[in-house]
């Protein structure tokens, strides 16, 4: 058989040895905490929600640990029934979780009495899917309407109104109606109204679904542009992997209640902890490769896959790795060349400016 080298991601073949789609493989690049060196605005240590129901019980959150840090882009990413709605409301203390906890500022939000706990609500806002714009009022009475429940004098929320306008791009909308808006500046109103207490934390629960597709990308790079502005710490949630990979300075990839792998999105696009992060992100998907190890030596190892003898070469090393595994390829690490050594038949390309599927 022919002897070919093929090069790919590093880690693949570290994980490809273990074919379980969850379990982690002690992979050095997985980050599941934050840093200890950095002051972390939210931690939530062994959080776990289970609901009980008269015939079944659903663990919605298997024991979460991880911290945000002030400033981040923390995304929630999973499909449906992942626990990502779960775990924002267990953050902001909507849900009571089972066991574990959650601290904000340095307070365990289960040991806060009513009136704490409403206090620290306060600099805690949320977006939700609807944006629950108030038709009676304007944009400027929109805004207004979280200041004028939180006791602010009018002098400071007409000033406050003034500087978000400005910071959201409403000025010329300020006496509009939410009827006379587009949806993306109905959007900006919610984010202009959930901005006005100065909140800590802004949480976001798919913001961006009601939404088409051109409007999405542009309210992508406003949001991305209101946390420079503002400095607030966003938590977003979202079943699009887009949206949570070019938002996030942090991603946490979740799949039945369980944390799958918490790191910078570039680093769970290259660095993927198992077989489910590695098939969710990216698309086109990863390709799979069943493959065995002949032989492996420090970062090289001698394959045998689809009846061909190949040599891989990795970023880190191999030893260990043996028998059967599944090789891991993006479909950009994948030239194609008209005298290449494997054959192939394509089905259908789909181009897309400048790069075809």
């Amino acid at each position: 058989m022919t002897n070919h080298t093929i090069y790919v991601f590093a880690y693949v073949a570290q994980f490809g040895y273990n074919t379980s789609r969850h379990k982690d493989v002690a992979n050095p690049h997985t980050r599941v905490e934050g840093s200890a060196s950095i002051l972390a605005l939210i931690e939530l240590n062994h959080l776990t929600k289970t609901f009980k129901g008269k015939t079944q019980t659903v663990d919605a959150l298997k024991d979460i640990n991880l911290h945000i840090e002030q400033g981040d882009i923390f995304g929630i990413i999973g499909m449906s029934g992942a626990g990502k709605s779960t775990l924002v409301r267990c953050i902001n203390f909507l849900e009571q979780p089972t066991s574990g906890s959650v601290v904000i500022d340095g307070k365990d939000l289960a040991s806060l009495s009513p009136k704490a706990l409403r206090q620290l609500r306060q600099q805690v806002s949320m977006i939700f899917q609807h944006f629950n714009l108030l038709s009676q009022r304007d944009v400027r009475g929109n805004i207004a309407f979280a200041m004028e429940i939180a006791g602010m004098k009018r002098p400071q929320i007409e000033k406050r109104i003034d500087e978000l306008l400005e910071i959201v791009g409403l000025t010329d909308r300020q006496h509009n109606y939410p009827s006379q808006l587009s949806g993306g500046q109905q959007q900006r109103v919610a984010i202009a109204r959930t901005l006005a207490p100065s909140p800590k934390v802004l949480f976001m629960d798919e913001p961006l679904s009601n939404l088409d597709a051109k409007l999405r990308q542009e309210m992508r790079t406003e949001l991305k542009r209101l946390h420079s502005d503002t400095n607030s710490t966003f938590v977003y949630v979202t079943h699009d992997q887009l949206e949570a990979m070019t938002l996030s300075t942090k991603v946490c990839l979740m799949d039945t209640g369980v944390l799958q792998q918490y790191a910078p999105p570039l680093e769970i696009y290259g660095h993927p902890a198992n077989l489910f992060v590695a098939e969710f992100v990216g698309n086109p998907t990863m390709n799979f490769i069943p493959a065995t190890v002949k032989a492996a030596d420090g970062n090289r190892a001698s394959l045998s896959l689809l009846g061909h003898d190949a040599a891989f070469a990795a970023k880190a090393p191999l030893d260990g790795i043996k028998g059967d595994v599944v090789l891991g390829v993006r479909p950009e690490f994948l030239p194609i060349q008209p005298d290449g050594p494997l054959r192939g038949k394509t089905y259908s390309t789909l181009p897309a400016g400048m790069e075809t599927t």
